[in-house]
């Protein structure tokens, strides 16, 4: 497993302040740049899932992805910062402080140390066609409940590898509010409104 170096901003790779009991929505990307698309899904995950907060975790770089000319987190950060309005929407780049380089880890971490929240992972639905290529994805799913959120043109995501693997632990979507207490593996697949934003669309279009 390949490692990052830690890296320590000062007012950047801050983790969040939270209590016990509280729900709340992991939500993580490289937001190269954040869009509509992406404060859709927060806004909509926040309401549906009925959570307390919601964290945007600001990727030092994803390792599926060429990184290259990817801007620094901490211009990243600021920018996801300056687009979200809701003060239940904090966003952080502190996994670059910890060196994690996969979404695993991240969780582990949070869940190990924080075992009286209730941590719920969100992902796109493009996440999820891709979602077996993920370091250890199964560990992710036997740890935190997932939420799935309906992208453009994702419409076989439901059917890709890793949702066949975990479709009997698919709920209902009228159970969205529930699953940030129920017991992993578990998840559900949201529809709703859609942006046919994307940040790979908007690179190419600068």
């Amino acid at each position: 497993m390949t490692r990052r170096p830690p890296r320590r901003i000062p007012g950047i790779t801050t983790l969040p302040t939270s209590g016990a009991g509280m729900r709340i929505g992991l939500f993580g990307g490289s937001f190269n740049p954040v869009h509509e698309g992406h404060l859709l899904v927060m806004a909509e995950t926040l309401r549906r899932l009925e959570l307390d907060a919601l964290w945007v975790l600001v990727t030092p770089g994803n390792p599926l992805k060429n990184n290259a000319g990817l801007p620094p987190l901490a211009e990243r950060v600021e920018a996801v910062r300056a687009a979200v309005s809701d003060p239940r929407i904090r966003v952080t780049g502190w996994e670059a402080e910890r060196g994690f380089t996969y979404s695993y880890e991240t969780i582990r971490h949070l869940t190990e140390t924080l075992p009286d929240r209730r941590f719920v992972w969100i992902m796109g639905a493009d996440s999820l066609r891709d979602f077996h290529r993920w370091e250890r994805w199964r560990d992710i799913a036997r740890t935190v409940p997932m939420a799935v959120y309906v992208r453009p043109g994702s419409r076989q995501a439901p059917a890709s590898r890793a949702a066949v693997a975990l479709s009997r632990w698919r709920i209902d979507e009228e159970d969205a509010g529930r699953l940030a207490m129920m017991r992993p593996p578990a998840w559900v697949y949201l529809h709703g409104r859609q942006s046919a934003l994307s940040s790979t669309a908007l690179r190419a279009g600068q």
